[in-house]
């Protein structure tokens, strides 16, 4: 016992250093330097808080002064298209899928944990699932739209400017311009009614 509480003295200094700011930039720099080498269009007024994980043909193009947090999980395969535009904020542990195309409109922003999908496995062709194959669809997000946090955006979706989607939707239709959607399956929601309470 003596020896762990002599060893937890001796790291503190350390500990304190680990977790100070100058390591949290130098943690900053580092992802994006990493980033930067996977995908050379990275531009420089990005902020990237943790490396993503990319998977597949890494067919990606980024937009300008983006805020990638950590944990993100971005791939495409086949013909599969990401398209980031600028000032888009995504959360910790966003996962966008395109084996189509998904795009992301300038000015959005995407909530933790949400999943964006253009893709379905094949079924019921008697071939074990994993081996099926994929149906996809592109995912259109327009600018400006607000998708909460552990929400799902399914294949063939397009979801118009201004839009929000509520935290944990499961979005199958397309949402127009300035709706908010919520739900499982995402509905619209109602405006009040006169006299309504909140």
């Amino acid at each position: 016992m003596a020896f762990k509480s002599l060893l937890g003295l001796a790291l503190w200094p350390l500990a304190r250093l680990a977790d100070g700011p100058l390591t949290a930039a130098w943690r900053r720099l580092w992802s994006y330097a990493r980033l930067r080498v996977a995908l050379p269009s990275l531009d420089s007024s990005s902020v990237v808080l943790g490396m993503p994980e990319l998977h597949g043909s890494r067919c990606i193009v980024l937009g300008r002064d983006l805020y990638l947090y950590p944990g993100l999980y971005l791939e495409t395969q086949e013909a599969g298209r990401i398209e980031i535009g600028d000032g888009v904020v995504m959360s910790r542990g966003v996962h966008v899928v395109a084996f189509d195309r998904v795009s992301i409109g300038a000015g959005s922003m995407i909530g933790e944990y949400a999943s964006l999908r253009d893709a379905n496995h094949r079924h019921g062709d008697g071939i074990d699932l994993r081996h099926s194959g994929h149906e996809a669809r592109p995912i259109r997000i327009g600018r400006n739209v607000w998708i909460g946090r552990g929400a799902v955006v399914l294949a063939g979706v397009e979801i118009g400017d201004g839009a929000v989607v509520g935290a944990n939707a499961v979005v199958t239709r397309s949402v127009a311009a300035g709706q908010t959607v919520v739900g499982v399956p995402a509905r619209p929601l109602l405006p009040r009614q006169a006299g309504e309470k909140a």
